[in-house]
């Protein structure tokens, strides 16, 4: 479906031929905007940046990339294409026509799920707001960017739905979403790890690795909702997602890679003594956003995701493709509980299980992003290898938080854990470490001392294009 530029709100759904709605969402654009000047990139919004905007929801030649200055951004409201006679394709209503309309018995849950998602958009804009002052590269600034404008874009994606299928209470809802402030002390948003700070580069590239991510799983069991519009919204979203995975991915690939480079330079094979990140420090930021990112999906036995199966809202990881029973009524799951002092694992319903379901998906795609990464170590003829700590590590939400876990799992009293938090977790050092570091470099195709060069650019530009045409 082409994508209606000629519109104040550009969009494929058709809004002008909906007054109301149109009506509604475009008094809500400028307080958007107004949001993004006050707490989005901060210093560059009247810089032209080489951005893609979507123009299509085709696979694979949906997006053009140019110059454009980010508040003049085409934001706008772009859902896949429907997909003839489609079904429920899971839980109590499986088999049944796919929803065009919010079921009334399901209205209050599935708000619920829209909100939760719509807000850790504006919220990584916020964590992100100060990166762009000591970007490592043009290269790197100018993908920092994209992330931002595209979790604009994710905004408004949750928006459309609040506004056109909730009336009031869904307008309520859209204001509250430029309301909440990542990390504020009175309206935080409503996600621990989108209140965290992202001070540094090497935080955004765990971040985007891990929690964006985590983003991907949640957006993919959306998009299996027997709530069609929904479906529809979260799977453009998902290729949207992708950028985001690879700025984090290859971002981390490129500090392992010159912290190899530096080592080999100095007599003691110290990585930071060359003014780069040692080895070590990234597998300790590693560890940390892993397992806040694990976190996001909720505790280990849940009776919300029971619910939102049940409903046909929230499926598993490709739920129509790689399950054959879709009802799981019947199955169970073992999941081990700390239990007098030791763990042992209990059997609960799989409806029960279904976060711990699509936990499992999203560890073994870490796994894969850390195989490559180790692949690139090895090429590069060092010994040393990244590792996932177990999913039981330093977790604060779900059944293992309030108890203590070594790397592999194992329970430990809370000062065996104290003795070893800095090895394992990133300590005060090594924070102000990495943000010493923190320094821009603003010349095309030149990089920070601490980060390897990309192995190419973007839309088959050099690397040393003009990807920010600084104001």
């Amino acid at each position: 479906m082409s994508i209606d530029y000629q519109e104040r709100i550009p969009n494929n759904v058709g809004l002008s031929s909906d007054r109301r709605l149109q009506r509604a969402l475009e008094k809500w654009q400028p307080e958007y905007l107004e949001w993004w000047q006050d707490v989005g990139p901060l210093g560059f919004q009247a810089s032209d940046v080489y951005l893609r905007t979507a123009i299509s929801t085709e696979p694979g030649g949906w997006a053009n990339f140019g110059y454009v200055r980010m508040p003049e951004y085409r934001w706008g409201i772009f859902l896949a294409d429907a997909e003839p006679d489609r079904r429920v394709g899971f839980g109590d209503h499986y088999g049944e026509p796919a929803w065009q309309e919010v079921p009334g018995e399901y209205r209050n849950m599935l708000r619920r799920v829209i909100v939760t998602q719509g807000d850790t958009e504006p919220a990584s804009v916020e964590q992100q707001r100060w990166l762009g002052k000591t970007a490592p590269s043009v290269y790197d600034l100018r993908n920092l960017f994209q992330v931002n404008v595209e979790e604009g874009r994710h905004l408004w994606a949750m928006v459309y739905l609040l506004h056109g299928y909730f009336g009031r209470d869904g307008r309520a809802e859209a204001e509250e979403l430029l309301a909440r402030r990542a990390g504020d002390a009175d309206k935080p948003r409503i996600l621990d790890a989108f209140n965290q700070p992202c001070p540094d580069w090497l935080t955004f590239f765990c971040f985007t690795t891990f929690t964006d991510r985590d983003g991907k799983y949640q957006l993919a069991s959306l998009a299996e909702s027997g709530f069609d519009p929904l479906s529809r919204t979260c799977r453009f979203m998902l290729t949207e997602e992708a950028h985001h995975m690879f700025v984090g991915q290859t971002g981390i690939e490129r500090v392992l890679e010159r912290a190899v480079e530096l080592m080999r330079r100095d007599p003691n094979e110290d990585a930071r003594a060359q003014g780069g990140i040692d080895l070590d420090t990234v597998q300790r930021f590693v560890n940390y956003w892993f397992s806040y990112s694990l976190d996001l999906f909720g505790s280990e036995v849940s009776s919300n995701a029971a619910d939102y199966f049940a409903a046909g809202l929230k499926g598993r990881y490709r739920e129509t493709r790689a399950y054959e029973d879709h009802i799981a009524l019947e199955g169970i799951r073992g999941v081990p509980h700390v239990t007098d002092g030791r763990l042992v694992t209990e059997e609960i319903p799989l409806r029960n299980a279904m976060n711990e379901e699509l936990r499992d998906q999203y560890i073994a795609d870490c796994e894969r992003v850390v195989s490559r990464w180790n692949k690139r170590l090895e090429q590069l003829d060092s010994s040393f290898r990244i590792t996932l700590p177990n999913r039981r590590f330093f977790r604060r939400q779900g059944i293992y938080a309030g108890h203590h876990f070594d790397r592999e799992g194992h329970l430990i009293t809370a000062e065996e854990f104290d003795k070893h938090r800095d090895a394992w977790l990133p300590s005060d050092a090594d924070r102000a470490y990495v943000a010493s570091l923190m320094a821009p470099v603003t010349e095309p195709g030149k990089m920070a001392n601490w980060i390897a060069a990309p192995r190419k650019g973007i839309d088959g530009q050099p690397v040393e294009f003009e990807y920010v045409r600084f104001d």
